[in-house]
């Protein structure tokens, strides 16, 4: 395995999800994501990089049959690192839309660029904080780099990316140049490894956002909300697992979430109501 990162078991297959776990706070959604990953019928490999995760929630990710990849942080210098703290980010680059939980760790998140070290051909990231909710498998063919546009509170959306789904190519040499664009002195990225992937990748594929259906489309676009529609719904500020002010409004994304977290089948979505208009 490359530098930085220590893997329990070789690859299994060529192809591989990958998501990252980097505190204990986030592994009831990765169980989610898997859970739901593996009701999608995917044959591919379910790898899951991770930081700080203790012996039992990684028994509990070992059980649900993941490929566990310890991560460690990226080289970055002490100014890099003290500009992306999680207060100093904030005091800079505030979130204003929606609120991030207080165990979001914004430096940790640039360990996804890790990806581009693992031993397999191709990889379909998806965050911990999604689930699958319609076979994906076809996104393996899809080009690197693609993401869905981040859009959640109106149109301009559609010109940024999110970096919670994308489809990457591992090389070594890809993540060696990362690294040499990444840490620059004075080098300040507002969305961490958001911000990094739109600059690295300029010429971005876009994805449908339907592979990427962020969560406050549904209180604010919900035009664009179609349940026959989504492969991936991702929720994004607020977790479904957390208590928090949202919960009322998005309480049907919510109640879906916890359905397959607890090991219930993914329902029949077209029985779904829409959002309110």
């Amino acid at each position: 395995m490359a530098p930085g990162l220590r893997a329990e078991l070789p690859a299994r297959a060529e192809r591989a999800f990958v998501t990252l776990v980097t505190n204990n706070d986030y592994l009831p959604g990765a169980e989610a994501l898997i859970r739901s990953l593996r009701l999608s019928g995917t044959g591919a490999d379910i790898a899951v990089m991770h930081r700080h995760v203790p012996a039992d929630g990684l028994a509990r990710l070992r059980a649900l049959g993941a490929r566990l990849i310890a991560a460690d942080l990226l080289p970055t210098s002490a100014e890099f690192d003290g500009i992306h703290a999680r207060d100093a980010l904030h005091r800079r680059a505030a979130f204003t839309r929606g609120g991030k939980p207080d165990f979001h760790t914004p430096l940790d998140n640039f360990v996804k660029l890790r990806l581009w070290q693992l031993d397999y051909a191709r990889c379909v990231f998806i965050d911990a904080d999604a689930l699958v909710l319609r076979p994906v498998d076809k996104l393996f063919d899809f080009p690197e780099f693609c993401a869905a546009p981040n859009v959640y509170d109106g149109l301009d959306g559609f010109h940024r990316m999110n970096s919670g789904v994308f489809t990457a190519r591992p090389d070594p040499e890809t993540f060696r140049l990362m690294l040499a664009r990444l840490d620059r002195p004075g080098q300040f990225w507002a969305r961490t490894d958001q911000s990094f992937l739109q600059d690295f990748f300029p010429d971005w594929h876009g994805l449908p956002i339907q592979y990427n259906l962020l969560q406050y489309v549904w209180m604010n676009l919900p035009a664009l909300w179609n349940w026959r529609d989504i492969h991936i719904l991702h929720y994004q500020y607020e977790k479904p697992w957390q208590d928090h002010d949202k919960a009322q409004a998005l309480a049907p994304l919510i109640q879906l979430w916890r359905q397959i977290a607890a090991g219930e089948p993914i329902p029949d979505l077209t029985q779904q109501r829409r959002p309110a208009a």
